[in-house]
């Protein structure tokens, strides 16, 4: 018998959709995107998005980021940038005559990677000790990473000019890839609308945080337990796993 109470139940399904209703009054469409942004969090995952420019992918991420009240960082890959970059590195104060840690933009809630292959393998590698230990090391010391933490990834397609292969390694640490498509055209029509009536652009208001971090880690945690009472049930269909 499943110990998550059908009161909990309802206030995860109240939270889920309160997400998603925040989601979709930032971002015209794109329902297998915000399916699959809500499924990496709860699953403690990491997400990949593969598509090209301008399809409103960091405002995916930035419109999850504020509703769920979470720190969001932008990380724009380009061939030049350099692990320190990302995890953060020691600077030698002259006044103290010490070397200080200052973290890197990876030690936020949710991480946008934006362009993921178009940085070298190098710095791609630095992300994998964050990703599947949520951690960092920097001068041997260890800084753990804020909860929930989720990576999202983009991508370009590997078609392009100026791309690298990820490392099988680097591929393994996603939950989930998703491929954007282009909008419908009632999706654009839906979007000129919006942009003419104010409610979407740089006019648009901020997103009303409608969860705190705390939440998500709540719901995280229920849904370890409903996996694990689905395990111990040896009848499944007799009890199954509640959806959300």
């Amino acid at each position: 018998m499943s110990t998550i109470e059908a009161s909990e139940l309802a206030d995860a399904r109240r939270m889920l959709s309160a997400v998603e209703d925040s989601f979709s009054s930032r971002i015209a469409g794109q329902e297998q995107v915000r399916t699959a942004l809500i499924t990496t969090v709860l699953a403690e995952g990491h997400l990949l998005l593969e598509s090209v420019p301008g399809l409103a992918k960091t405002l995916a991420a930035a419109t999850l980021a504020k509703s769920m009240a979470a720190v969001f960082a932008r990380i724009q890959c380009t061939p030049d940038l350099l692990p320190s970059d990302i995890i953060g590195t020691q600077v030698y104060d002259p006044r103290t005559h010490e070397f200080d840690t200052q973290l890197g933009p990876v030690h936020a809630n949710i991480v946008l990677l934006d362009e993921i292959n178009r940085a070298s393998a190098k710095t791609q590698s630095a992300m994998l000790e964050a990703m599947q230990e949520r951690q960092t090391s920097i001068a041997g010391v260890v800084h753990r990473l804020p909860e929930p933490f989720m990576v999202l990834a983009t991508q370009n397609p590997i078609e392009e000019e100026g791309t690298y292969v990820l490392p099988e390694a680097q591929m393994d640490r996603f939950l989930l890839k998703e491929v954007v498509d282009y909008p419908s055209m009632t999706d654009e029509l839906d979007i000129l609308d919006r942009i003419a009536d104010g409610t979407l652009g740089p006019h648009a208001a901020e997103v009303t945080p409608v969860l705190s971090t705390a939440d998500v880690v709540g719901l995280q945690e229920q849904r370890r337990e409903a996996r694990e009472d689905s395990q111990d049930d040896p009848d499944p269909e007799a009890s199954p796993v509640p959806e959300w």
